[in-house]
């Protein structure tokens, strides 16, 4: 396969080998990410199950010496959704434990917007409980939504059952798509790559098309004096309402 000796493909290989680094690392990503750090976590994910695929393919991403241990796809998919789970319920717990302290505090306040806050609030209004699986599906809204969760002093137990079964739908897989059809995924990529750069440059514009108009909302919501305080009053009312504080 072509692509295996690209500069990047034979650079990456050599973690592939180093399961212990890459498990540690895949979990300080997780806890960042959960702290909005503005990288993705689907960026570590697939990085991870292309480490796995490389680990279980030798013969193209040869080891450092025979025997050497490797990425496995099984281990590497269930620490990614652990360490996944741990930081949304790590975040749901400091909502619940500091709650509105948080979002009030003169150095906190800078990172949740009002408009941010909104968006996460509409969300509770909307969906109830599934809210919490939904702010899983939802960068750039997880870090606030889990916290609101928290603040909003959401059931534990409810929160755990459908932030674990997002985490169960969407990590894992990830993980495993990659380590077991790399070829094939890597493949259509190289075939494809003029598709998939689209298809990224069209994902672009969309985040910062929603960073623009958050940032509008923002202002407009500054102008009519709404505090982050009286949202919080409205996704109380409405977690209160669908008794999801129970």
């Amino acid at each position: 396969m072509e692509f295996a000796q690209h500069e990047i493909f034979i650079w990456m290989s050599q973690f592939a080998y180093q399961p212990l680094m890459v498990y540690t690392a895949v979990v300080l990503m997780m806890l960042l990410s959960a702290f909005g750090l503005p990288l993705p976590e689907e960026v570590t994910l697939l990085s991870t199950g292309l480490l796995a695929f490389m680990g279980a393919n030798p013969d193209l991403f040869p080891p450092p010496y025979p025997g050497a241990p490797v990425v496995n796809p099984t281990e590497a998919a269930i620490v990614a959704a652990l360490a996944v789970f741990g930081a949304d319920f790590l975040i749901y717990w400091i909502g619940r434990r500091y709650g509105r302290r948080l979002v009030t505090h003169p150095r906190m306040s800078r990172f949740f917007s009002a408009a941010l806050l909104e968006r996460a609030e509409s969300f509770v209004r909307k969906y109830g409980m599934l809210a919490t699986g939904i702010f899983r599906f939802t960068p750039g809204v997880r870090f606030p939504g889990h916290l609101l969760c928290g603040i909003l002093r959401f059931s534990p137990w409810k929160f755990a059952l459908v932030d674990g079964l997002a985490v169960l739908i969407s990590v894992p897989t990830q993980v495993l798509l990659i380590a077991h059809y790399g070829e094939h995924i890597l493949g259509a990529l190289k075939q494809f790559k003029m598709v998939v750069f689209g298809v990224l440059g069209a994902l672009l514009i969309v985040v910062i098309a929603i960073k623009l108009r958050d940032r509008a909302r923002a202002r407009q919501l500054a102008r009519a004096h709404v505090a982050p305080e009286a949202i919080l009053n409205q996704a109380e009312n409405a977690a209160e309402q669908a008794g999801l504080d129970r």
